[in-house]
């Protein structure tokens, strides 16, 4: 498993060793050992989730309250997707910025996503399918989002692809609304967060 750091803090990018044969493949998209290496601490799954898209849709920018957030280990089962982080952290030394990763069911790539990072993707064909883990359940009450078409943000998303946005997504405010109204994250609070974790 071979473990790149992001340009965004406490994102990585994971890929596997795949095994081909007459039979068909083989890979393990999560490796514990690998992750916890990289993150300085287990990651513990709360819940699981599986979406399934079609050609053009987007998901996010979403974001959890943090503490405790929701960190998040995601893979494309089938099909393919541009995965974003974006640094939705106030204080941060990468505020703002995002870094994104083509994950697909060739590669198996993953991206790991620390709590209080904002995630996003687009689905590049139809019936993509994403699986993800996620270190806490979903509250929605703590979840919280910012407009993926953010003009400010410029998110990489494909020109030749129409975006499909949920009604909720596309009301979701620009990351500079959302800081003027205090919905982001600290980042010295997600720091204190990640050192706790580390401690055990």
């Amino acid at each position: 498993m071979q473990v790149r750091e992001l340009d965004v803090r406490d994102a990585y990018e994971f890929i596997p060793t795949t095994f081909s044969d007459n039979r068909g493949l083989f890979v393990a998209p999560m490796q514990e050992p690998a992750l916890q290496e990289a993150i300085g601490h287990p990651l513990w799954v709360a819940q699981t989730n599986h979406s399934i898209s079609a050609r053009g849709a987007i998901r996010g920018v979403h974001f959890a309250d943090t503490p405790p957030g929701q960190a998040k280990y995601i893979y494309c089962a089938r099909g393919s997707l541009l995965d974003v982080v974006v640094d939705v952290r106030v204080g941060s030394p990468t505020f703002g910025r995002w870094d994104a990763v083509r994950l697909d069911d060739t590669e198996f790539r993953a991206m790991y996503l620390a709590e209080g990072l904002g995630h996003a993707f687009i689905a590049l064909e139809d019936n993509t399918a994403m699986s993800y883990l996620c270190s806490v359940g979903y509250n929605p009450r703590a979840e919280h989002g910012v407009n993926p078409l953010d003009p400010a943000l410029n998110l990489p998303w494909p020109t030749d692809l129409t975006p499909v946005l949920s009604e909720k997504d596309a009301a979701a405010p620009t990351l500079a609304e959302a800081e003027a109204s205090g919905l982001l994250p600290q980042y010295a609070d997600c720091v204190a967060y990640y050192e706790k974790l580390r401690a055990g």
